[in-house]
């Protein structure tokens, strides 16, 4: 995928470092930047030049609180001028402190409040298939965001739908007050998904994990930040 010509991975932390004035979600943000960077960097088909595109692959970050992570990334792969990085929050920018689809190429949903985008992804997904249109849907989220009622529902909802275009990533910070027995990946397998477990720091091993196929069904992938965060 095109991007900026001189911005690659080791830039993302200096990118990140330019955004200031939202400190408390530093560590929300950093805990999604390997993640974000597998996704644009190995496995989705997306263009900056043609954001809108019917056949791309879609990724929803549903985890918009601190998206300082997403907008260096989009700064490094062309979506964004890097320079806009600066004025991070200020009223007249429109990076905010929560992405806003209807303002910044490459985002496709606005978010940031707890348990709306997977049950966003799992109905563009559907879209997707009944348009019989080209494409993926990526969603990512927290483990914080798990204890939320909609996500419950569309767990369900996507596997019985047999959804196997759709893939949820699954920030693991050990931050649920409660958990699930057996982890997270168990809540997902028995209402029929697919599952894998990764650390959410090794770039191969996560797209390894997103390019596993799972014919028939959806794919979660549970990525062990090793924070402790939400």
């Amino acid at each position: 995928m095109p991007g900026h010509p001189h911005l690659g991975y080791s830039d993302l932390i200096p990118l990140m470092s330019v955004m200031t004035g939202d400190e408390k979600h530093a560590i929300t943000a950093s805990s999604t930047l390997d993640v974000i960077w597998t996704l644009y960097d190995r496995v989705l088909s997306v263009d900056p030049d043609d954001p809108t595109n019917r056949d791309r692959d879609r990724f929803l970050l549903s985890k918009g609180h601190g998206p300082m992570a997403f907008y260096a990334v989009l700064a490094a792969k062309g979506f964004l001028d890097p320079g806009e990085l600066d004025g991070f929050g200020d009223f007249d920018s429109r990076l905010g402190h929560h992405p806003d689809r209807t303002l910044i190429p490459g985002v496709e949903i606005s978010s940031g409040s707890l348990g709306h985008g997977l049950p966003i992804a799992v109905g563009m997904a559907l879209g997707v298939r009944l348009a019989d249109a080209g494409g993926r849907v990526f969603c990512l989220i927290g483990d914080g965001e798990l204890g939320e009622g909609s996500n419950h529902e569309a767990i369900a909802v996507a596997a019985r739908f047999g959804l196997d275009r759709l893939t949820v990533v699954v920030i693991d910070n050990a931050s649920p007050y409660l958990g699930w027995p057996g982890g997270i990946g168990s809540r997902f397998e028995v209402e029929g998904w697919e599952s894998r477990q990764v650390d959410g720091r090794d770039l191969d091993a996560i797209e390894e994990a997103l390019a596993a196929p799972h014919p028939g069904r959806p794919m979660a992938v549970v990525a062990d930040s090793g924070a402790n965060h939400d």
